[in-house]
């Protein structure tokens, strides 16, 4: 089911790109897909599905797919072909606060409710670092085997003077991939009255 739900991602990105929709209908047959999880990238598909896991609940099952869009401002893109002008599937999402007027947009145009959709004050690490706590949040990086990298990283100059929580926040950002990791670790991190208010709200509503 993992697969067909990656052949309907893939599928859903070509079609964005201008390829035909009709790979991506089928595919969303296949899988099962009756709602579609707006995300700006793949940190946040990978928090959103090991939250899941950490739950128990079987997304594919119950006909959800996270979709990363590559990018918030293309959330209208995605919506007009997944929503009622497209594929008619119910639209939600997941986004920080400065790309809400994308999405407010983008699903208004689409004809999709904008109350479906999950906003970060700032963004999905910082929602993990304030809710872990810094302490915590550093025997993540700690337990990753990074602790060296990123004691480096304290001692830049750009790094001196800010809060403890703006470093970790840009320190998850400074290299491809880290994102995606630590939106697995950071959830496996979390305890079952820890998790931010705005994953914890989008779980309640699929």
């Amino acid at each position: 089911m993992a697969e067909t739900r990656q052949t309907f991602r893939d599928a859903v990105a070509r079609w964005a790109a201008g390829g035909p929709g009709g790979p991506a209908s089928e595919a969303a047959e296949r899988a099962g897909v009756r709602t579609a999880v707006l995300v700006e990238g793949l940190s946040d598909l990978a928090a959103v599905e090991t939250l899941a896991e950490k739950r128990g609940r079987d997304l594919a099952a119950e006909g959800v797919c996270v979709v990363p869009m590559g990018g918030a401002t293309n959330v209208g893109r995605y919506a007009s072909l997944l929503g009622p002008p497209g594929l008619g599937l119910r639209l939600t999402g997941l986004c920080d606060r400065r790309e809400q007027p994308y999405y407010d947009r983008g699903l208004l145009r689409a004809g999709a409710p904008v109350g479906d959709v999950f906003v970060c004050v700032a963004d999905l690490e910082d929602e993990f670092v304030r809710a872990l706590g810094t302490a915590r949040a550093e025997q993540v990086v700690d337990a990753a085997g990074e602790m060296r990298p990123w004691q480096t990283f304290l001692h830049q100059p750009a790094q001196q003077g800010r809060a403890r929580e703006q470093q970790l926040r840009r320190f998850l950002g400074t290299r491809k991939g880290r994102k995606i990791r630590y939106g697995r670790l950071l959830v496996e991190a979390l305890g079952r009255d820890d998790v931010p208010a705005p994953l914890d709200g989008l779980f309640a509503r699929l």
